[in-house]
This record gives structure tokens, sequence and C-alpha cells, in this order.
């Protein structure tokens, strides 16, 4: 059904959920993982680079950390995800590496926003449905660990999915678990 698929994730309690119920899918497919992580560019983290040297990087380093972890836990439940993280407006990144690994479907999660937030955040990032040519999955059931942990044992194991084709820029996690 599903043969490759992009896995967005931010950390976020609704990200892991997401992360899980992605992950679940993918065993299920045999699919390739693609897990991304998007650092928001904003005029903020310009700002306090300006008067924090560095900030960017403190930034890009947490970042990296979140998506080590990330790494981690789809490389527990036996997947070989790849991975990256990018800078930008995360609906666009997200489409553009949808595009570019060939995802047919795409899974992340949903963190409902008040009125006053919307209106702040405006519409420069779009809705990410409007960025992607795939399917895409919302994921907002919540496990339980124990319900995860014997979710994983009643799979069989997955069957060996075709290689993980190599864009010039994505490339394998370099780095170490947390």
């Amino acid at each position: 059904m599903y043969s490759r698929i992009l896995l967005a994730y931010d950390g976020s309690r609704e990200g892991l959920i997401a992360l899980r119920e992605g992950a679940l899918l993918a065993k299920r497919c045999g699919a390739q993982v693609f897990l991304l992580s998007v650092l928001p560019a904003s005029s903020g983290l310009q700002m306090a680079e300006g008067v924090y040297p560095g900030a960017i990087n403190q930034q890009v380093s947490s970042y990296k950390e979140l998506l080590a972890r990330g790494v981690t836990v789809l490389k527990q439940l036996g997947l070989n995800p790849v991975a990256r993280l990018v800078v930008g407006e995360p609906a666009p990144q997200i489409g553009m590496f949808a595009k570019e690994i060939g995802a047919d479907l795409v899974v992340l999660g949903h963190r409902p926003q008040s009125l006053m937030q919307r209106w702040w955040s405006g519409a420069s990032g779009g809705y990410v449905s409007e960025h992607v040519g795939c399917s895409l999955l919302v994921g907002r059931k919540s496990v339980s660990d124990e319900a995860f942990e014997a979710e994983l044992q009643n799979l069989s194991p997955p069957s060996r999915s075709p290689p993980a084709r190599s864009p010039a820029s994505v490339e394998p996690p370099s780095l170490s678990p947390s």
C-alpha cells in the first residue's frame, strides 16, 4: 500500500503520537521511512542571532538532538530511517522533501491553536496539504506504551523493502543517539 513514508517530527507530544502511528504503519507495510525535522525560520531567530551570537547554532544543535531521538525510536522499532534537518517554513519544506523522495504518505502531528495563535502565525507556511502531492495522515490516536508494545509484538517481521533511492542531498543520519 505505502512504500515510502515521510514522518514529519517536531518533538512535541503530538509529533510523538504521529511518529508512533507512522512507525506502526510503516512496519505493517514494510515501507522505507524518512524522518524530517524543520527548524522554522523566523525573524525572531535572526534578531536573537544579532543580540546573542550563536543563537542559531544553538537552535540547530537542539533540533539535531531532537532528530537523533526520533531516529533512535525508529531504529528501536526495527526501522532504518533516512533523516534530514532543514530550516524554513514547515509546510513548504515538508512538501519539497516529500516530492524529492517520492513519498506516497506523509505523517505528521497536529497541535491545536487558538484564534490568536493562528492570526499571529499567518498564512506564510500555509497548510501541508497544499504542498504535498501524496496522501497525508494526521496522527492523533494516542497509543499507550503497553498497547504500542503489544502491537509491535503482533506485527510479523516486515518484508524487505527495496533500498531507498538516494537523492544527492538525502543522507542516512550521522547523528549519535542521545
